[in-house]
């Protein structure tokens, strides 16, 4: 858990720091508000594209290989981006950030799902996936400092030098479980000994539900990593320094609202609630809050914005954490990386079409739609959660024998 928490953690400073060095970034390649959209769009298509790809080679080769591969080949490609010297060669080391960073959550998943029970798997995996948070919490003031004391390219070098290091330290540490640990770890799941096979996947109607509710939801957390910052600096006056200093705090409040929600489902489920149920529960009453974002334009100051998107963020974080655990507790724990990594695509598809959106809004006429649009997007998906999304039971194995 602390060696995956280390990698989500500079897989997520990785990904940002264009969002804190926009202003720079837009300088250095002569962008506009359309330009950096494309490029934060080249990572994003990449992600999507990848992320069900590297679900199946969870599934299929192991969590251990995917992982230690992924997390080198981002690394690698974060150091390119401090080499770039122009928009092509660094919209080309985006692109491969982002075909390289997907390989972390379905693996993490994967961990989770085959080394703890139901009635843990939640807050274990809310503490694994807080490095996404703290990741975004540290990422201001260590790209600030980096790039005000040295300058951009150092950014790049030293994240992408630490992601290297990470990857080492995963290929000496992570082992399969044990047999008595992993027979615990799947009584609650789906189904231990059956799955689905590729095809059959999408005929479930649960896939469809998790899909829909990741191309909904998960643009607002999008916009979090990738516009706030730059927001912050063009809209509500701060200076990067003054973003390292203070840009961190929505993030926190993400992961102390992500880890208290976890804690609190896993604690209905050990109070006797099914699973499945307690998760619904608890991302239903985050989702009430997700509505608060549609006052930013109103705020009168920098840190009324910090206010309103710590709430947000802790809103996103909820769902981000705990959507996955309803992918583990949905499908059997042979589907898991599958379905998790399709619904991650789908999620950064939704984002995709979002940034599109907003790199076109946002320099015209203003970002007030765009906040409204994000108001209603964590309800409708609490709307489908409820309707669409129920446990899933192969009735067949995929080699045809009978399950019940």
């Amino acid at each position: 858990m602390g060696v995956i928490f280390l990698a989500i953690v500079f897989n997520y400073v990785d990904r940002q720091i264009v969002s804190i060095l926009k202003p720079t970034l837009k300088d250095v390649f002569s962008l506009d508000d359309s330009g950096y959209a494309f490029i934060v769009n080249i990572f994003t298509i990449c992600y999507a594209t990848m992320y069900p790809v590297t679900g199946w080679l969870v599934d299929r080769f192991g969590a251990g290989k995917v992982m230690l591969y992924g997390i080198l080949a981002w690394s690698v490609a974060c150091i390119g981006g401090g080499i770039s010297r122009t928009v092509g060669q660094f919209s080309f080391f985006r692109g491969m950030l982002g075909m390289a960073e997907p390989t972390n959550f379905p693996a993490q998943l994967k961990v989770v799902t085959v080394w703890f029970p139901g009635k843990l798997r939640a807050t274990a995996n809310s503490l694994c996936v807080a490095g996404s948070s703290i990741g975004a919490i540290i990422a201001p003031p260590l790209v600030a400092w980096l790039a005000i004391t040295y300058n951009w390219h150092t950014v790049f070098w030293v994240c992408g030098g630490i992601g290297l290091l990470i990857a080492m330290l995963w290929w000496f540490v992570y082992r399969e479980p044990p047999a008595h640990i992993a027979a615990e770890a799947s009584r609650d799941t789906a189904d231990s000994l059956a799955k689905f096979s590729w095809g059959q996947l999408w005929k479930t109607r649960s896939l469809w539900g998790i899909l829909m509710i990741r191309f909904i939801s998960d643009p607002v957390w999008y916009f979090c990593l990738f516009w706030l910052p730059g927001y912050l600096q063009e809209e509500s006056g701060l200076t990067l320094a003054q973003v390292g200093m203070f840009g961190w705090i929505p993030f926190l409040a993400a992961d102390l609202g992500g880890i208290g929600s976890s804690a609190w489902s896993d604690k209905l489920v050990r109070g006797g609630m099914e699973p499945l149920r307690a998760r619904k529960v608890m991302l239903t009453i985050a989702a009430v809050f997700g509505p608060l974002c549609a006052l930013t334009p109103y705020m009168p100051n920098a840190g009324g914005t910090l206010l309103l998107f710590s709430v947000v963020a802790a809103v996103c974080i909820s769902w981000l954490f705990t959507v996955s655990v309803v992918v583990a507790e949905a499908f059997p724990v042979k589907n898991v990386a599958s379905v998790l990594g399709i619904a991650g695509g789908f999620g950064a598809l939704g984002a995709v079409l979002f940034n599109y959106f907003v790199g076109q809004m946002i320099g015209t006429i203003g970002a007030t739609q765009i906040f409204i649009a994000m108001a209603v997007l964590h309800p409708i998906a609490a709307v489908i959660l409820w309707v669409v999304v129920r446990k899933e039971t192969p009735r067949h194995s995929i080699t045809g024998d009978i399950k019940r």
